[in-house]
């Protein structure tokens, strides 16, 4: 990851569970058969990262939606799609999604299946989140510490 992070000569990275830049890598990177090179996992024209683990990414062939939480049932079941995700994008804005999860009981020896609200937003848990006049998200930075104590 250091030789990516923040290295001024190479695109700008934004990782999630995977590593995305905003423009191709040099080909010298690349190589999915040899030890310590990257796998291409694919092109995308357009990508929305709302918080850790939830993306959206668009290309013409194909849109992936992860959303860590929410099964991929619930994610097709109530239409996620890149567009929805957009919406997000603005200040304050949430969608809550109804959904079903397994629940491990291990001194009952069970498992029950319960109906759970996920509540689908941009999240300000690790970084501070940057909005333009218009409430749009645009951008986001680190929260920094000072003797225990964060600055804002």
């Amino acid at each position: 990851m250091s030789n990516f992070k923040n290295n001024p000569y190479l695109p700008n990275l934004y990782y999630t569970d995977s590593l995305y830049f905003d423009t191709p890598l040099p080909d010298s990177f690349i190589d999915s058969k040899v030890l310590g090179k990257l796998k291409l996992g694919g092109v995308f024209d357009v990508a929305i990262f709302l918080a850790p683990k939830v993306y959206a990414l668009k290309n013409k062939e194909e849109e992936r939606i992860k959303i860590k939480g929410l099964s991929e049932e619930a994610t097709i079941k109530n239409k996620i799609n890149i567009n929805l995700l957009k919406e997000l994008l603005i200040k304050d804005t949430n969608i809550p999604i109804q959904q079903f999860k397994w629940f491990k009981h291990l001194f009952q020896a069970n498992m029950t299946i319960q109906e759970q609200l996920y509540t689908l937003k941009a999240t300000n848990s690790k970084r501070k989140l940057l909005y333009d006049q218009n409430n749009i998200f645009f951008d986001s930075i680190p929260y920094n510490l000072s003797n225990g104590k964060l600055l804002i």
